[in-house]
C-alpha cells in the first residue's frame, strides 16, 4: 500500500470522529490525571500532541483556564482544555485566549463549546457547517476560521509523516 493509500485511508478514519458534547463531556469533577486522561483519550485519533499536566498547569497560570477548586477541573475547564488542545498547534495562547473570551462574550459557553465542535466535525466531513441562530457574523467567521485550521494542520502533518516514512 503507498503513502498516498495510506493517506485516504487515514482521511475515512477520520470521518468517524465525534468529539464529545459539553453534555458528554464528564459531569462529576477530575483530578488532573483524569483531565489529561480524559483529553488525551478524546483527542488520540487526531494525533494531536499528548496533553501533560505541566501544559494545564500553565494555562492555569496564564489564566487561560480558571484555576482548580480543590484541585479538581470542573466540565467548563475540561471544555476550554479540549478547545485549547485543538487550536494549540496554530495559535498562541494569547490568540486562543483572546478568541474564546470574544466568542463566549456572545453565546453562553456551553453553546460556544458545542457549536465549535459541531462545526470542527462538519469540516472534518466536508459538509456544510452549521451556522447557530443569531450569531454574530464576525464570531462565525471566527469559528470557520479556526475550524479549517485545524483541520488543514492536521492533513499537513499526517501528509508530511507519510513523506518522511516514504522518503526513510
Amino acid at each position: 500500500m503507498g503513502a498516498m493509500d495510506d493517506y485516504q485511508q487515514w482521511e475515512e478514519s477520520l470521518l468517524t470522529t465525534e468529539l464529545p458534547r459539553w453534555d458528554q463531556l464528564p459531569k462529576f469533577d477530575l483530578y488532573m490525571d483524569q483531565v489529561v486522561a480524559f483529553i488525551n483519550t478524546t483527542l488520540g485519533k487526531l494525533e494531536f500532541e499528548p496533553v501533560t499536566a505541566s501544559m494545564i498547569n500553565n494555562y492555569v497560570k496564564h489564566k487561560v483556564v480558571l484555576a482548580p477548586v480543590k484541585k479538581k477541573y470542573q466540565s467548563m475547564q475540561i471544555a476550554d482544555i479540549l478547545v485549547i488542545s485543538l487550536l494549540k498547534q496554530n495559535y498562541s495562547l494569547d490568540v486562543i485566549h483572546s478568541g474564546i473570551n470574544q466568542v463566549t462574550k456572545r453565546n453562553y459557553p456551553k453553546q460556544a463549546y458545542d457549536h465549535f465542535i459541531e462545526m470542527l466535525e462538519a469540516g472534518i466531513r466536508e459538509q456544510q457547517r452549521p451556522e447557530m441562530v443569531g450569531a454574530d457574523q464576525l464570531n462565525e467567521k471566527l469559528l470557520e476560521v479556526a475550524v479549517e485550521s485545524i483541520i488543514t494542520g492536521l492533513k499537513a502533518k499526517k501528509l508530511l509523516k507519510l513523506m518522511e516514512r516514504e522518503k526513510a
